[in-house]
């Protein structure tokens, strides 16, 4: 696993052969950061990791220099590998949680300007993740949410997706926290 661009770009870890997480693909992973790069600006920024997993994205999200990363990961060995990551890194901009996804959507009180979601694709939660995020306001106004899927899932219907890339079986459909001001829902563009 490596980082691909920003300050800790090109940093390896090497993730034990017994772990079931899938890290996303390098590929798809920069892909996905390109196309946030028209949306948002994560110099500064505040992101959350949901479903950390190996801790690819709150790597990847610190050396573009968010300002502070919570990743959540319920896996204990997972969660310790994001803290070795992390303490490589030397960093003091990163919070892991390691805790139940859904139990942590419930209580926490901070806002993000990013939250990235990788749940497992099997999960039979899967579909309800997005509305739950908007259910709990974990978003700034303007916040993005990347979801990370299988190609099962279809956000189209979905009054906050702005976007939806896909890259070979890895899906990321892309949502945004309308403001206050903006009256109503995100319109987004789509080609037949």
């Amino acid at each position: 696993m490596r980082i691909i661009t920003g300050i800790y770009k090109g940093r390896h870890f090497d993730i034990p052969r017994s772990f079931k997480a899938r890290p996303t693909t390098d590929f798809a992973k920069e892909n996905i950061f390109n196309v946030l790069q028209g949306y948002m600006d994560l110099e500064d920024g505040t992101a959350l990791d949901l479903f950390a997993g190996t801790g690819s994205i709150s790597l990847e999200l610190l050396s573009r220099g968010c300002a502070s990363v919570v990743s959540v990961e319920s896996d204990r060995d997972h969660a310790n590998f994001i803290r070795q990551c992390m303490k490589k890194l030397d960093t003091d901009r990163h919070i892991l949680i390691r805790g139940d996804a859904f139990r942590f959507l419930k209580t926490c009180r901070q806002k993000f300007d990013l939250i990235f979601a990788d749940p497992p694709y099997a999960l039979p939660e899967l579909p309800q993740i997005p509305d739950l995020i908007f259910k709990y306001d974990l978003l700034k106004d303007n916040g993005i949410l990347v979801f990370e899927h299988g190609k099962k899932n279809d956000f189209e219907a979905h009054p906050r997706l702005i976007d939806h890339r896909a890259y070979g079986s890895v899906n990321f459909s892309i949502f945004r926290q309308t403001a206050p001001e903006s009256g109503g829902n995100t319109s987004k563009q789509s080609e037949e």
